[in-house]
């Protein structure tokens, strides 16, 4: 799950330079993408999209003339990089992750460029303020552009998606989480999996594997746990026909004297644990692992458990925890090294989690129009292995198209490993 304000390390001076140059980029509007990677590496090693059959087929694997127009709208706040000017934390976050994310999208449509495909790259800065994503929802080359990815932050992107008007077009939200139901546009693109979905996914990997007739659910008291709760509990009775009891008290001071009755000695105890506070989860789990020691324990917790570094290996495999995650990296695949070597090559750093982001969004989005630009693009004929997650596009009236792909994840010999 990703949490797209979570705090980034500052922009280096490279970065800053990179910056600089983008403003000059952005300056000129409609920069034309051209085949820069050529690492072999890359051009045959990368996942490719795979399309579900439908009646009418496109047999050309080579783009004609035709060119593919797409705008990116991202928080750069190149402003700051005035004369005078000094970027804030939250200025210097929403540039960070845009360049990362910029430089992984371009790599991708450069080595797509290579296959005879063509684009137009539009770059346009938000400044992560909702007045400045609402004006350029009126901007021209946005409005006859092919797709546009972003804003990337919820509340820009309802207020540019409130005013973008005119011919359907794809919007895609690029990095954000959030629930697609407080946008409710029938042309988003929801790519990061939305909560709801990884608490789903958690109720049929429990049914699937444990047939539970009891879940014990351990609440902090904090509402916004609810998010998480209600899709689970409506998938556990949905699955359990509604004979699935659930347990589901709030827990202070670790105290869980009160569930010992309803536990079993010879069958796991399956617990979830929707919290994602260090204070609450350190004594909770605490008071998990000594339970743990005279009745089975199976825990699933909160998809931002990934990134809790306080969360220690030897507990969770006590705890046997589990969490769901959409990103799933596996640095040993050659797609990934040779992905990691190219983008090491072009911009002489490490790509992090946002760069392959925007490499598999841009190979998702890039092959798609590529192919026929002119073409209605729909996002639910793809299926696509990507090196950061897999990904699979339902459509939902209203909504627009959600990816509802996650990975279980599981703690064995002191490693975090996708469980089967």
């Amino acid at each position: 799950m990703i949490s797209v304000r979570n705090p980034l390390q500052p922009l280096s001076g490279n970065k800053r330079l990179l910056l600089a140059c983008m403003a000059l980029m952005m300056a000129a509007c409609s920069p034309k993408v051209r085949p820069t990677v050529t690492n072999p590496s890359v051009k045959t090693q990368h996942p490719i999209v795979k399309l579900q059959p439908e009646k009418k087929t496109v047999e050309k694997t080579t783009a004609g003339p035709q060119v593919a127009s797409i705008s990116m709208l991202l928080p750069l706040n190149l402003d700051d990089l005035n004369p005078g000017a000094q970027y804030t934390a939250s200025a210097l976050e929403g540039a960070d992750l845009s360049l990362d994310y910029y430089q992984g999208f371009k790599m991708a449509l450069d080595s797509l460029t290579a296959k005879g495909y063509n684009y137009k790259l539009h770059l346009f800065d938000t400044k992560g303020l909702v007045p400045d994503a609402q004006q350029l929802a009126y901007n021209a080359a946005i409005r006859s552009s092919n797709i546009v990815i972003g804003p990337v932050f919820p509340e820009e992107l309802h207020a540019f998606a409130d005013i973008l008007s005119g011919p359907p077009k794809l919007i895609v939200s690029p990095l954000s989480p959030s629930a697609p139901s407080a946008i409710r546009n029938s042309n988003l693109v929801t790519v990061a999996t939305p909560l709801e979905y990884h608490a789903r996914d958690a109720a049929i990997y429990i049914h699937k594997h444990y047939r539970p007739q009891k879940i014990f659910i351990l609440r902090s008291g904090f509402s916004s746990e609810y998010n998480y709760i209600t899709p689970f509990k409506k998938a556990i009775d949905s699955l359990g026909h509604n004979k699935i009891k659930i347990i589901s008290p709030v827990i202070s001071s670790g105290q869980l004297a009160a569930l010992i009755p309803e536990l079993s000695r010879s069958k796991d105890n399956v617990f979830v644990v929707p919290a994602t506070d260090q204070q609450f989860l350190v004594v909770t789990l605490h008071s998990l692992d000594t339970l743990s020691k005279k009745y089975p324990v199976v825990t699933f917790g909160h998809p931002e458990w990934a990134q809790l570094s306080f969360l220690r290996p030897s507990l969770m495999m006590d705890i046997k925890a589990h969490f769901t995650t959409t990103n799933l990296i596996d640095y040993k695949s050659p797609e990934v090294a040779a992905f990691v070597r190219a983008y090491r090559d072009t911009y002489n750093m490490e790509p992090n989690h946002y760069a392959l982001m925007g490499f598999d969004e841009g190979m998702i989005f890039g092959q798609m129009l590529g192919a026929d630009p002119g073409s209605p693009a729909d996002p639910g004929r793809i299926d696509y292995k990507g090196l950061l997650n897999t990904y699979h596009f339902e459509k939902k009236p209203g909504l627009g198209w959600i990816n509802t792909r996650v990975n279980i994840m599981e703690y064995d010999n002191f490693e975090l490993k996708k469980a089967e």
